[in-house]
């Protein structure tokens, strides 16, 4: 098993301290792959490098998109994290339950802004939700103090090499970006037959059509199936 899988997402961060900070507690325990979508400060900033100390060159080898969907395409599993219960169809998971996951495949941890956190849409992008134990009575925590504690737990667990997993190497997982493929090409042949009614439901629906898919552990080949599925709709009409 391989750091080097493993992905930390920072969704919109607003404060470059944060960030810094972020990339310090990744190199604390190895972990080299840093992604941001839209944050805030100017990226980089000469704050962000400081704070960051020993860590400039997570800083400088990261990569900065500007959507979550472009983000996660390469990523095979995502886990984000949340102070909250979701009342969502998505499996929830706690630290002890990550040695359950296939750190061979390619890991995201998404975390969300320190203003608001991850909404229930950019959840839907995730496989699993995580919940970081802390006082019931004060859940907040900082953004890099709760990256470093997931890191710190993930680097155990990668040095135990605790889980052997025997899945056939003929099946290859599909990635998010075949997913969100899929995924699109199923929206535009129901948009095209009006299948979102009322018009001001659309993006709740979109959003728990995209839960059903993305916690599906489905492969390549299955991916391609329902992509030929779905175009095949298309052309019937």
């Amino acid at each position: 098993m391989s750091k080097s899988n493993i992905s930390f997402i920072l969704h919109k961060p607003q404060l470059s301290e944060n960030i810094g900070a972020c990339a310090r507690a990744m190199k604390n325990f190895d972990f080299k792959k840093l992604i941001l979508i839209n944050p805030k400060p100017i990226y980089p900033n000469d704050k962000i490098l400081a704070t960051s100390v020993g860590a400039k060159d997570v800083i400088l080898q990261s990569k900065n998109f500007d959507t979550l969907e472009k983000a996660v395409s390469k990523i095979d599993i995502v886990i984000a994290t949340s102070a909250r219960f979701r009342n969502k169809n998505i499996k929830h998971i706690n630290l002890e339950e990550l040695k359950k996951i296939n750190f061979k495949k390619k890991i995201g941890f998404l975390f969300g802004s320190e203003a608001s956190g991850l909404t229930n849409n950019e959840i839907s992008y995730a496989n699993y939700t995580l919940q970081v134990p802390t006082n019931p009575n004060f859940k907040s925590l900082n953004l890099s103090h709760s990256l470093i504690i997931i890191a710190q737990y993930v680097a155990t667990i990668l040095k135990l090499k605790s889980v052997p997993f025997k899945k056939s190497n003929k099946v290859k997982s599909a990635s998010k970006k075949e997913l969100q493929s899929m995924f699109n090409l199923c929206i535009k042949n129901l948009d095209e037959i009006n299948f979102f009614r009322p018009k001001e439901k659309r993006p709740k629906m979109i959003e728990n059509l995209r839960n059903i898919f993305y916690k599906m552990d489905l492969s390549d080949k299955e991916t391609r199936i329902l992509s030929g599925v779905f175009g095949s709709l298309g052309k019937k009409r």
